[in-house]
């Protein structure tokens, strides 16, 4: 099962983590996993390289974790586009995607 964990505090979400596998399909044909994962790099290139915030990221096989180190207004438009594509995923494959917030 894939696992969705936003991290929010007071004013805004401050980062995510993405970990595990859907168990869909085999590797390479999981568009489950595919989807899940395009998304989640996509927020995260937008986040460094194109709005120049600084983050604090880890990267592994099934896991991907991104941690603002000053979320603004920028960032949060982002963060919420991830966080509902990821929980509307979620809820068309309930079995598969496990969606959640961490209050910081």
């Amino acid at each position: 099962m894939i696992k969705a964990t936003f991290y929010k505090n007071k004013d805004f979400i401050s980062g995510f983590l993405i970990e595990g596998h859907s168990g869909y399909a085999e590797e390479g044909s999981d568009v489950i996993c595919a989807s899940v994962s395009s998304a989640a790099y996509m927020a995260a290139n937008t986040l460094t390289e194109i709005v120049g915030a600084k983050a604090d990221i880890t990267v592994d096989d099934g896991y991907l974790e991104l941690t603002l180190r000053n979320p603004d207004g920028k960032t949060e438009i982002i963060l919420q586009g991830l966080e509902l594509h990821i929980s509307t995923l979620a809820q068309d494959y309930d079995e598969f995607i496990l969606c959640k917030e961490k209050t910081l």
